[in-house]
């Protein structure tokens, strides 16, 4: 038994190290490429990353010093009627190079084209709040890890009533959550100037925000609850932080079908509603998308594996010994 609980213990620091990793690392990468697009400037497409508290700039500083790579095809975008056209223009006019280029920016103007959202309008709750959740997760590994019930309770308890007071003092005491829902409003007025329509979506992450912050301390309780009550439950405090790799995935394409499906008139071109690629390579218009898991993944992969060892081995200890705590 002693031996088996340094395992679990083990196992359970690999996967916890591994989850505060994947917190800053990119996940998932995705990128287009296109006959305008050379790749000596752009060996890597218009490419983005995929973190877990937002997206981020995947261009390679590639190029650098080159003619091509010191006329990027983008134009100044402080007049909407100068809006560079990525679908037509097969001319770059832009004065910075490739180690400036924003490719956020720059995918954000090609999907303007055909009536797409901002990317930073998708996932508007899930990003501000992803630290929290990591903090919770990472209690339940520690949780899982105390060999005694008692260890196990107070770990929760101290660990879940941090995370509860983090969470509240940096969204409401700090203001957080309100400045998150000004920006995301700020970031759709960019492209929609429906101010009308853009306030009610503010309203709406605002709303949702409120019930997932009370929601994830209640959980919180319900956890409490049900490891002091039910003796397999503390199997959950495994589980549910190893399944990371699928709840990504899951939020991801939900994200992508919403983004494909909810197209709007502000765009030049009309395209039917699609489901972007998730995993692999497709076509949308003269653009080849690619869209694969990054190393950051990996690091998610890690605690799905590290976890159900874990599980099975602390599972084996309950079945085997009923006394076990």
């Amino acid at each position: 038994m002693e031996k088996q609980n340094k395992i679990i213990g083990g196992l359970t620091l690999l996967a916890l190290m591994a989850l505060v990793a994947a917190y800053f690392a990119p996940i998932w990468w995705v990128s287009l490429t296109a006959p305008n697009y050379p790749p000596d400037a752009f060996p890597d497409g218009i490419r983005i990353h995929f973190h877990f508290d937002g997206v981020y700039n995947g261009c390679k500083a590639a190029g650098k010093g080159t003619r091509m790579a010191n006329e990027i095809i983008q134009k100044d975008l402080a007049h909407d009627d100068e809006r560079y056209n990525p679908i037509t223009d097969t001319k770059k006019d832009v004065n910075k190079g490739a180690e400036g280029l924003d490719c956020v920016h720059e995918m954000n103007t090609i999907n303007h084209y055909v009536g797409m959202f901002p990317i930073a309008t998708g996932a508007p709750v899930e990003k501000p709040l992803a630290k929290f959740f990591f903090g919770f997760f990472a209690v339940m590994l520690l949780a899982f890890a105390m060999p005694g019930k008692k260890a196990r309770l107070a770990t929760l308890t101290a660990g879940f009533a941090a995370v509860a007071g983090w969470m509240i003092v940096d969204q409401y005491v700090m203001g957080h959550l309100e400045s998150h829902v000004q920006d995301y409003m700020q970031e759709s007025g960019s492209f929609f100037k429906d101010m009308d329509r853009i306030k009610v979506w503010g309203d709406n992450v605002r709303q949702v925000s409120n019930l997932v912050i009370f929601g994830l301390i209640a959980v919180m309780g319900v956890v409490i609850a049900g490891v002091a009550r039910i003796r397999p439950f503390q199997l959950l405090l495994a589980l549910v932080p190893a399944l990371l790799p699928v709840f990504f995935v899951i939020t991801y394409a939900g994200w992508l079908w919403f983004f494909g499906h909810n197209m709007h008139p502000w765009g030049a071109f009309t395209v039917k509603p699609f489901m972007p690629t998730v995993f692999g390579e497709g076509k949308v218009a003269q653009f080849s998308t690619f869209s694969y898991p990054y190393w950051g993944y990996g690091l998610l992969l890690v605690i799905f594996v590290c976890m159900m060892l874990a599980l099975l081995i602390r599972r084996k200890q309950l079945r085997d010994d009923p006394s076990a705590e």
